[in-house]
């Protein structure tokens, strides 16, 4: 089940939607705009940390070896670094997304 937005208590015009929960150490964060056929790296890749994706604009196709897994606006998914993965746009327009890297 996906979580919904909620306005938390004593809160006003205010929406929240937790995205995550103690993952461990972040290592570094970063913005991503990936244009229309972007994405990558072109082959998949595998690292000793995990990547926690964030989108905020768009959707993004995550590949991971054989499986495809779609990221809309608005939600989060967890890539264990040491399965082969990439990141694509999967819209006609622009997406947006955060990267977390977590130890």
């Amino acid at each position: 089940m996906k979580k919904q937005f909620i306005t938390p208590p004593n809160h006003v015009n205010f929406l929240a939607k937790k995205l995550f929960d103690d993952l461990g150490q972040i290592i570094d964060g970063s913005i991503a705009y990936i244009d229309v056929y972007g994405g990558g790296p072109s082959e998949q890749h595998t690292h000793e940390h995990s990547h926690l994706f964030i989108v905020t604009q768009g959707e993004a196709k995550i590949s991971l070896g054989e499986r495809e897994v779609i990221v809309k606006k608005d939600e989060s998914f967890l890539v264990d670094g040491n399965i082969p993965h990439s990141v694509w746009n999967n819209t006609q327009g622009q997406t947006v997304m955060i990267g977390i890297s977590i130890k």
